[in-house]
């Protein structure tokens, strides 16, 4: 096993629920809220509509179990980063830091910032699509980004009690909206609309892209792999964490589309890009609108938080490996945290957030990461050949739980590849995280 010698070490801070909201504040954010228009746009139909979210939460289901093993064995700060260069070597391992530098991760905090912000301007009563204001939302989406770069820079203590405290109040509110549309949109409208399954709403291409909106939902079931080396008893909490949390969020997930489908027709959720607000206003009226503006802002609030108490840690332990620039793995001598590492990736979120908008950002950043998790789950065959692995936790299912994720990563970019609408994003995508192999061999490389 490999381990890091670096200048400084970050303390083990978080507990087991500590971990649990780590996971579902990064976890959900705006996913839930703007992710179903456009998947019942390409699968307009109560019955597919299901079947993708349900497939979603699977498949990130087999992820968390399989990083639950993975993650027992090697408890360290950088998660998949770390798994990924202990089954397959330096040169991926690079390439994934790359990848979350140049792609992944800044574009993930604008996406998540904008949502922010554009929901910010509109429950102050202000329109976020006209002038001057389009502006503004990308100011704002800035300003949060740097006072939580800020947060997480001043103690993991602070950013998880934040991070605790907003996922307590988002998962309620959305427990809420949930119970409120379920107790009474099902009496007003008589039951559930059909057909549940009209014909042309289900095709397997337009399956994939919806699958992979899906998973824009589901992202941050992997985030509390990164911060691995500051969990509490790591052996235990990692894996009761990762699946605690990923079923939480699976639960909330099917029985939020169950209600806003209770409210309304899947041709007016397809139509409807903020469906909880407009569910919230057809059951209630403006204060619902407002209700549901509040939820969004502390859901992408606590979401921002989590992603960046996580992602610093990758840099922090590439550096630690000498893959990185050697001062990124800096601790701060107060805070003990990588502060470096943080306030380099709220840099990257500033830029990223000013100079691109939401459909920009987040198109790319599931095509980005979801070759590396895969990887991340495959080095589970690796490792289980090695002497010396010894994972507190087993993958119950193997090998079937880990080649299904696989599997469903090759369809995923496959279909993106194939389908005309995607493929030049996705072989965009593609080459600038293939373009990592010159800079590895130019720079790192050589001391390999």
């Amino acid at each position: 096993m490999t381990e890091s010698t670096g200048r400084g070490a970050l303390p083990r801070r978080l507990g087991y629920w500590s971990a649990v909201a780590v996971l579902v504040g990064s976890t959900i954010g705006s996913g839930i809220f703007r992710s179903p228009a456009g998947i019942a746009d390409r699968l307009p139909g109560p019955l597919p509509l299901a079947i993708v979210w349900v497939a979603g939460g699977l498949f990130a289901l087999c992820g968390a179990l399989t990083l639950s093993e993975v993650g027992s064995a090697y408890p360290h700060t950088g998660g998949v980063y770390v798994y990924i260069r202990e089954a397959f070597g330096r040169l991926p391992a690079f390439l994934f830091g790359w990848s979350e530098l140049t792609v992944i991760r800044a574009a993930s905090l604008g996406a998540i910032a904008i949502t922010f912000a554009e929901y910010a301007l509109r429950v102050a009563g202000f329109d976020p699509s006209v002038a001057p204001f389009d502006a503004y939302a990308h100011y704002l989406a800035a300003a949060a980004i740097a006072l939580l770069g800020f947060v997480n820079i001043v103690g993991v203590r602070w950013s998880s009690l934040l991070l605790n405290l907003t996922t307590f109040a988002k998962y309620g509110a959305l427990v809420f909206i949930v119970l409120f549309a379920l107790a009474i949109g099902l009496p007003h409208t008589g039951g559930y609309y059909t057909p549940v399954a009209p014909p042309g709403s289900f095709a397997l291409p337009a399956f994939g892209l919806a699958l992979v909106s899906t998973l824009w939902a589901y992202d941050g079931w992997a985030d509390l792999s990164f911060v691995s080396g500051e969990v509490r008893d790591p052996q235990r909490n990692i894996p009761r964490a990762l699946i605690t949390g990923t079923v939480a969020v699976i639960v909330i997930y099917l029985l939020a589309n169950l209600a806003y489908l209770a409210v309304m027709p899947v041709d007016q959720v397809r139509h409807s890009p903020l469906v909880a607000a407009d569910v919230a206003q057809r059951l209630i009226g403006q204060p619902g609108v407002a209700f549901v503006g509040m939820t969004v802002m502390l859901s992408t609030f606590g979401t921002l938080t989590g992603s960046l108490l996580t992602a610093p840690r990758i840099f922090f332990a590439m550096a630690e490996d000498r893959l990185f620039f050697r001062f990124v793995a800096r601790v701060h001598p107060v805070f003990e945290t990588p502060y470096v590492a943080i306030g380099l990736s709220s840099l990257l979120g500033i830029v990223f957030v000013l100079l691109r908008s939401f459909e920009q950002l987040a198109d790319t950043f599931v095509t980005a990461i979801v070759p590396f998790y895969a990887l991340g789950v495959a080095a589970v065959f690796v490792l289980r050949k090695r002497d010396g692995y010894r994972p507190a936790f087993r993958v119950p299912g193997y090998p079937v739980v880990p080649a299904l994720f696989v599997l469903s990563t090759v369809y995923l970019l496959a279909n993106a590849l194939w389908t005309p609408s995607s493929r030049w994003g996705t072989a965009a995508v593609f080459a600038v995280v293939l373009a990592g192999i010159p800079v590895y061999r130019a720079t790192v490389g050589k001391r390999a």
